[in-house]
Protein backbone atom coordinates (compact mmCIF):
# COMPACT_ATOMS: atom_id res chain seq x y z
CA UNK A 1 0.00 0.00 0.00
CA UNK A 2 1.36 3.37 -0.94
CA UNK A 3 2.47 5.69 1.82
CA UNK A 4 0.76 9.06 2.36
CA UNK A 5 1.80 11.79 -0.02
CA UNK A 6 3.33 15.06 1.12
CA UNK A 7 2.46 16.84 -2.12
CA UNK A 8 4.35 17.27 -5.38
CA UNK A 9 8.09 17.71 -5.05
CA UNK A 10 8.35 19.81 -8.17
CA UNK A 11 11.30 20.24 -10.42
CA UNK A 12 14.60 20.99 -8.74
CA UNK A 13 16.13 24.22 -9.98
CA UNK A 14 19.90 24.38 -9.71
CA UNK A 15 22.06 27.40 -10.44
CA UNK A 16 23.17 25.87 -13.74
CA UNK A 17 19.56 25.22 -14.77
CA UNK A 18 18.66 28.80 -13.90
CA UNK A 19 21.59 30.22 -15.88
CA UNK A 20 20.47 28.29 -18.93
CA UNK A 21 17.04 29.87 -18.58
CA UNK A 22 18.31 33.42 -18.95
CA UNK A 23 17.22 35.00 -22.20
CA UNK A 24 17.88 38.35 -23.81
CA UNK A 25 14.70 40.19 -24.79
CA UNK A 26 14.28 42.09 -28.05
CA UNK A 27 15.04 45.35 -26.20
CA UNK A 28 18.24 43.98 -24.63
CA UNK A 29 16.92 43.09 -21.15
CA UNK A 30 18.08 39.97 -19.27
CA UNK A 31 15.09 37.79 -18.47
CA UNK A 32 15.20 34.78 -16.18
CA UNK A 33 12.33 32.62 -17.43
CA UNK A 34 11.38 29.80 -15.05
CA UNK A 35 7.72 29.63 -16.03
CA UNK A 36 5.82 26.33 -16.45
CA UNK A 37 8.49 24.23 -14.74
CA UNK A 38 6.45 22.69 -11.92
CA UNK A 39 8.35 24.60 -9.22
CA UNK A 40 6.77 24.26 -5.77
CA UNK A 41 9.28 26.27 -3.72
CA UNK A 42 10.96 29.55 -4.55
CA UNK A 43 14.46 28.49 -5.69
CA UNK A 44 16.96 30.30 -3.47
CA UNK A 45 19.78 29.69 -5.92
CA UNK A 46 18.37 32.31 -8.29
CA UNK A 47 19.25 35.01 -5.73
CA UNK A 48 22.77 34.73 -7.13
CA UNK A 49 21.39 36.00 -10.43
CA UNK A 50 19.98 39.16 -8.93
CA UNK A 51 21.33 41.34 -11.74
CA UNK A 52 18.58 40.25 -14.15
CA UNK A 53 16.05 42.83 -15.33
CA UNK A 54 13.05 40.48 -15.59
CA UNK A 55 11.94 37.44 -13.60
CA UNK A 56 9.19 35.07 -14.72
CA UNK A 57 8.01 32.46 -12.22
CA UNK A 58 4.48 32.23 -13.59
CA UNK A 59 2.40 29.05 -14.02
CA UNK A 60 4.12 27.06 -11.29
CA UNK A 61 3.03 25.66 -7.91
CA UNK A 62 4.71 28.22 -5.66
CA UNK A 63 2.91 29.02 -2.39
CA UNK A 64 5.24 31.54 -0.78
CA UNK A 65 7.53 34.32 -1.97
CA UNK A 66 10.32 35.00 0.55
CA UNK A 67 11.43 38.44 1.72
CA UNK A 68 14.79 37.74 0.08
CA UNK A 69 13.25 38.51 -3.32
CA UNK A 70 14.10 42.14 -2.57
CA UNK A 71 17.71 41.30 -3.49
CA UNK A 72 16.66 41.76 -7.11
CA UNK A 73 17.36 45.47 -6.89
CA UNK A 74 17.45 46.01 -10.66
CA UNK A 75 14.26 44.11 -11.42
CA UNK A 76 11.80 45.95 -13.65
CA UNK A 77 9.44 43.11 -14.58
CA UNK A 78 8.11 40.48 -12.14
CA UNK A 79 5.57 37.86 -13.24
CA UNK A 80 4.15 35.54 -10.57
CA UNK A 81 0.75 34.82 -12.08
CA UNK A 82 -0.94 31.41 -11.85
CA UNK A 83 0.61 30.08 -8.65
CA UNK A 84 -0.79 29.43 -5.15
CA UNK A 85 0.48 32.57 -3.43
CA UNK A 86 -1.77 33.88 -0.64
CA UNK A 87 0.47 36.67 0.65
CA UNK A 88 3.07 39.00 -0.83
CA UNK A 89 6.21 39.81 1.21
CA UNK A 90 6.52 43.27 2.72
CA UNK A 91 9.99 43.53 1.21
CA UNK A 92 8.36 43.87 -2.21
CA UNK A 93 8.04 47.57 -1.45
CA UNK A 94 11.84 47.86 -1.56
CA UNK A 95 11.93 46.90 -5.25
CA UNK A 96 11.42 50.47 -6.41
CA UNK A 97 12.72 49.78 -9.92
CA UNK A 98 9.66 47.62 -10.71
CA UNK A 99 7.60 48.80 -13.68
CA UNK A 100 5.44 45.68 -14.12
CA UNK A 101 3.98 43.35 -11.49
CA UNK A 102 1.63 40.48 -12.31
CA UNK A 103 0.27 38.41 -9.42
CA UNK A 104 -3.05 37.45 -11.01
CA UNK A 105 -4.62 34.00 -10.66
CA UNK A 106 -3.30 33.30 -7.18
CA UNK A 107 -4.94 33.03 -3.75
CA UNK A 108 -4.35 36.57 -2.56
CA UNK A 109 -6.72 38.16 -0.08
CA UNK A 110 -6.80 41.82 0.91
CA UNK A 111 -4.79 40.95 4.02
CA UNK A 112 -2.16 39.41 1.77
CA UNK A 113 -1.40 42.77 0.14
CA UNK A 114 1.23 44.60 2.20
CA UNK A 115 0.89 48.35 2.68
CA UNK A 116 4.47 48.61 1.46
CA UNK A 117 3.21 48.25 -2.12
CA UNK A 118 2.63 52.00 -2.04
CA UNK A 119 6.42 52.42 -2.16
CA UNK A 120 6.58 51.16 -5.76
CA UNK A 121 6.69 54.73 -7.07
CA UNK A 122 7.71 53.77 -10.62
CA UNK A 123 5.22 50.95 -11.19
CA UNK A 124 3.27 51.29 -14.47
CA UNK A 125 1.26 48.05 -14.62
CA UNK A 126 -0.17 46.04 -11.71
CA UNK A 127 -2.39 43.01 -12.25
CA UNK A 128 -4.24 41.73 -9.17
CA UNK A 129 -7.02 39.96 -11.04
CA UNK A 130 -8.35 36.44 -10.40
CA UNK A 131 -7.74 36.49 -6.66
CA UNK A 132 -9.89 36.78 -3.52
CA UNK A 133 -9.69 40.51 -2.83
CA UNK A 134 -12.77 41.94 -1.12
CA UNK A 135 -11.34 45.46 -1.06
CA UNK A 136 -8.49 47.44 -2.56
CA UNK A 137 -6.06 49.29 -0.28
CA UNK A 138 -6.55 53.03 -0.76
CA UNK A 139 -2.78 53.39 -0.35
CA UNK A 140 -2.40 52.20 -3.95
CA UNK A 141 -3.62 55.66 -4.86
CA UNK A 142 -0.10 56.84 -4.05
CA UNK A 143 1.24 55.08 -7.17
CA UNK A 144 1.01 58.10 -9.48
CA UNK A 145 2.79 56.40 -12.40
CA UNK A 146 0.23 53.61 -12.75
CA UNK A 147 -1.11 53.27 -16.29
CA UNK A 148 -2.93 49.93 -16.02
CA UNK A 149 -4.57 48.17 -13.07
CA UNK A 150 -6.19 44.73 -13.21
CA UNK A 151 -8.80 44.02 -10.52
CA UNK A 152 -11.03 41.67 -12.48
CA UNK A 153 -12.50 38.43 -11.08
CA UNK A 154 -12.28 39.30 -7.40
CA UNK A 155 -14.83 39.87 -4.61
CA UNK A 156 -14.93 43.67 -4.78
CA UNK A 157 -17.98 45.76 -3.92
CA UNK A 158 -16.45 49.10 -4.79
CA UNK A 159 -13.33 50.79 -6.12
CA UNK A 160 -11.58 53.48 -4.03
CA UNK A 161 -11.77 56.96 -5.50
CA UNK A 162 -8.01 57.25 -5.04
CA UNK A 163 -7.58 54.47 -7.64
CA UNK A 164 -10.14 55.84 -10.09
CA UNK A 165 -8.54 59.29 -10.01
CA UNK A 166 -4.93 58.22 -10.58
CA UNK A 167 -3.53 60.90 -12.90
CA UNK A 168 -1.97 58.60 -15.53
CA UNK A 169 -4.45 55.73 -15.42
CA UNK A 170 -5.48 54.56 -18.90
CA UNK A 171 -6.97 51.13 -18.21
CA UNK A 172 -8.80 49.79 -15.17
CA UNK A 173 -10.22 46.27 -15.51
CA UNK A 174 -12.92 45.61 -12.90
CA UNK A 175 -14.96 42.97 -14.73
CA UNK A 176 -16.72 40.10 -12.96
CA UNK A 177 -16.86 41.53 -9.44
CA UNK A 178 -20.01 41.46 -7.26
CA UNK A 179 -20.61 45.20 -7.50
CA UNK A 180 -23.95 46.47 -6.12
CA UNK A 181 -26.82 47.23 -8.46
CA UNK A 182 -27.12 50.74 -9.84
CA UNK A 183 -30.25 51.61 -7.85
CA UNK A 184 -28.46 50.79 -4.59
CA UNK A 185 -25.15 52.49 -5.34
CA UNK A 186 -25.52 55.70 -7.33
CA UNK A 187 -22.22 57.03 -6.07
CA UNK A 188 -20.39 53.93 -7.21
CA UNK A 189 -21.99 54.05 -10.65
CA UNK A 190 -21.00 57.69 -11.05
CA UNK A 191 -17.38 56.86 -10.29
CA UNK A 192 -17.37 53.96 -12.76
CA UNK A 193 -18.84 56.20 -15.47
CA UNK A 194 -15.76 58.37 -15.18
CA UNK A 195 -13.68 55.42 -16.33
CA UNK A 196 -14.85 55.96 -19.90
CA UNK A 197 -12.42 58.83 -20.05
CA UNK A 198 -9.57 56.62 -18.88
CA UNK A 199 -9.52 54.29 -21.86
CA UNK A 200 -7.40 56.66 -23.89
CA UNK A 201 -4.97 55.32 -26.43
CA UNK A 202 -3.76 56.67 -29.72
CA UNK A 203 -4.53 54.63 -32.81
CA UNK A 204 -0.86 54.55 -33.78
CA UNK A 205 -0.09 52.68 -30.54
CA UNK A 206 -2.44 49.79 -31.39
CA UNK A 207 -1.94 46.88 -33.73
CA UNK A 208 -4.65 46.39 -36.33
CA UNK A 209 -6.54 43.56 -34.52
CA UNK A 210 -6.54 45.53 -31.24
CA UNK A 211 -7.71 48.68 -32.99
CA UNK A 212 -10.55 46.79 -34.63
CA UNK A 213 -11.50 45.23 -31.30
CA UNK A 214 -11.68 48.68 -29.69
CA UNK A 215 -13.79 49.99 -32.55
CA UNK A 216 -16.22 47.07 -32.25
CA UNK A 217 -16.46 47.58 -28.48
CA UNK A 218 -17.20 51.27 -28.98
CA UNK A 219 -19.87 50.50 -31.59
CA UNK A 220 -21.49 48.00 -29.22
CA UNK A 221 -21.48 50.55 -26.40
CA UNK A 222 -23.08 53.15 -28.66
CA UNK A 223 -25.79 50.69 -29.69
CA UNK A 224 -26.56 49.94 -26.05
CA UNK A 225 -26.71 53.63 -25.19
CA UNK A 226 -29.02 54.40 -28.11
CA UNK A 227 -31.30 51.53 -27.11
CA UNK A 228 -31.54 52.76 -23.53
CA UNK A 229 -31.95 56.47 -24.25
CA UNK A 230 -34.24 56.24 -27.28
CA UNK A 231 -37.89 57.17 -26.53
CA UNK A 232 -40.65 55.49 -28.52
CA UNK A 233 -41.90 57.69 -31.36
CA UNK A 234 -45.58 58.39 -31.78
CA UNK A 235 -47.00 56.65 -34.83
CA UNK A 236 -48.06 58.94 -37.67
CA UNK A 237 -51.38 58.37 -39.42
CA UNK A 238 -52.45 55.96 -36.71
CA UNK A 239 -56.06 55.91 -37.98
CA UNK A 240 -55.15 54.94 -41.53
CA UNK A 241 -55.26 51.36 -42.72
CA UNK A 242 -52.59 52.02 -45.31
CA UNK A 243 -50.45 55.10 -45.99
CA UNK A 244 -52.22 57.89 -47.94
CA UNK A 245 -55.48 55.89 -48.20
CA UNK A 246 -57.63 58.96 -47.45
CA UNK A 247 -55.77 61.12 -49.95
CA UNK A 248 -56.21 58.38 -52.54
CA UNK A 249 -60.00 58.26 -52.06
CA UNK A 250 -60.30 62.06 -52.24
CA UNK A 251 -58.35 62.13 -55.44
CA UNK A 252 -60.62 59.52 -57.07
CA UNK A 253 -63.72 61.45 -55.95
CA UNK A 254 -62.38 64.70 -57.40
CA UNK A 255 -61.58 63.01 -60.73
CA UNK A 256 -65.15 61.68 -61.01
CA UNK A 257 -66.61 65.12 -60.24
CA UNK A 258 -64.32 67.07 -62.62
CA UNK A 259 -63.57 65.00 -65.72
CA UNK A 260 -61.02 66.52 -68.11
CA UNK A 261 -62.30 68.19 -71.30
CA UNK A 262 -62.41 65.78 -74.24
CA UNK A 263 -60.86 68.38 -76.48
CA UNK A 264 -57.88 68.68 -74.22
CA UNK A 265 -54.96 66.31 -74.69
CA UNK A 266 -52.95 67.52 -71.63
CA UNK A 267 -54.17 68.80 -68.27
CA UNK A 268 -53.95 72.55 -67.92
CA UNK A 269 -51.89 74.28 -65.27
CA UNK A 270 -54.82 74.78 -62.87
CA UNK A 271 -55.79 71.09 -63.00
CA UNK A 272 -52.23 70.10 -62.30
CA UNK A 273 -52.06 72.38 -59.27
CA UNK A 274 -55.37 71.07 -57.89
CA UNK A 275 -54.25 67.49 -58.32
CA UNK A 276 -51.00 68.19 -56.42
CA UNK A 277 -52.94 69.93 -53.66
CA UNK A 278 -55.26 66.94 -53.29
CA UNK A 279 -52.27 64.61 -53.07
Amino acid sequence: MAKGRKGPKGKKITLNVAKNCIKITFDGKKRLDLSKMGITTFPKCILRLSDVDELDLSRNLIRKIPDSIARFQNLQWLDLHSNYIDRLPTSLGQMTTLLYLNVSNNRLTTKGLPMELNQLKNIRTMNLGLNYLDSVPTTLGALKELHEVGLHDNLLNDIPTSIVQLPKLKKLNTKRNPFPKAEDADTFVDSIKRLENLHLVEEKDLCRPCLRRCQLAREKLNRIKSTVTATPRKALFSTLISPNSTAKESQEEWRLRSPPSSSSLWPNTETTQLTEAQL
